[in-house]
């Protein structure tokens, strides 16, 4: 079963595999698209949202009772429906790195509040869930926001096709539940659930981590496009530069009778034909010069 837990894991955190932005093929079929259309790719991007469901995993990992669950799910609803139609309306806009990297704190917080973290190791009462479900709700709904506006909208009908978008979150959302519920209610029947829970919430947390770390390099490269850019080739090069100028710090100095780098001609040149043989000038030649190829 752990075995199990951690190839989930590493599949929730593969890019490639799980990525949920909006694709370039989504919003040019978006761009002549009835209000309809919108909500198959609310479900898409739900079901995709591997943020968006460690979030709701970790919510239903110890409900039991149904009336529970309904409680839960509902002021997540409410919440990440308030701000997807409100934020969408007023063209709030907030870097998506950024927001999903605070939605990768709220899947660590739950995490913590799964382990009994709060009186475990802050002695004190964990706050209201319920009202820290509907505000973890209104930080999902500004992640669904970001997504919606990179999606050519336009002017005319745009609350018929956020309202389209949401009802497709929700059945996205639904669909995820009852995954979940089957999953877990199975699960719990068995010996394994009581063994594996602290290691599960635990895999959580780490996954939580690593999304957060994952989405805040996301963000440099956005927030900081020169010193970190997106392109793949100029990323690793910017990396690989890193790493020599590192090296180039630890490195021991050059001795006074070797030639350093001030020396060195900035740009080779050809001679003019009239130019003096170099034996007749007076300058000092250090050979020819390697040069480095980016």
């Amino acid at each position: 079963m752990l075995k199990g837990i951690s190839v989930v894991f590493a599949l929730l955190m593969s890019s490639l595999a799980w990525g949920h932005g909006v694709s370039a093929e989504d919003q040019a079929r978006m761009l002549e698209a009835g209000y309809l259309a919108f909500i198959p790719l609310g479900a898409k991007h739900m079901i995709t949202g591997y943020d968006h469901l460690l979030f709701l995993f970790g919510v239903m990992f110890f409900l039991t009772r149904f009336m529970d669950i309904v409680k839960f799910i509902t002021a997540f609803t409410i919440g990440h429906s308030i701000t997807l139609v409100f934020a969408t309306l007023l063209g709030i806009k907030i870097n998506y790195y950024l927001i999903d990297a605070v939605i990768a704190l709220t899947v660590c917080y739950k995490a913590f509040d799964n382990l009994d973290g709060f009186k475990r190791y802050l002695q004190m009462q964990p706050p209201s869930l319920l009202w820290m479900v509907f505000g973890f709700g209104l930080i999902h709904g500004f992640g669904l926001s970001t997504r919606l506006q990179q999606l050519p909208l336009g002017d005319h009908g745009l609350v018929g096709k956020i309202l389209a978008f949401n009802v497709g979150v929700e059945i996205g959302q639904i669909v995820a539940l009852a995954i979940m519920l089957v999953f877990l209610t199975a699960w719990r029947k068995r010996e394994s659930f009581g063994r594996f829970a602290v290691a599960s919430n635990v895999a959580f947390m780490i996954a939580g981590l690593a999304l957060l770390v994952f989405q805040m390099h996301g963000f440099a490269h956005t927030r900081f496009p020169y010193h970190f850019p997106i392109n793949e080739d100029d990323h690793a090069h910017i990396h690989e530069e890193m790493e020599a100028a590192r090296s180039d710090m630890t490195a021991v100095p050059a001795s006074a009778d070797q030639p350093t780098a001030a020396d060195e001609p900035a740009e080779v040149t050809q001679a003019p034909a009239d130019a003096k043989p170099a034996s007749e000038k007076k300058t000092h030649s250090h050979g020819s010069s390697g040069s480095h190829s980016h």
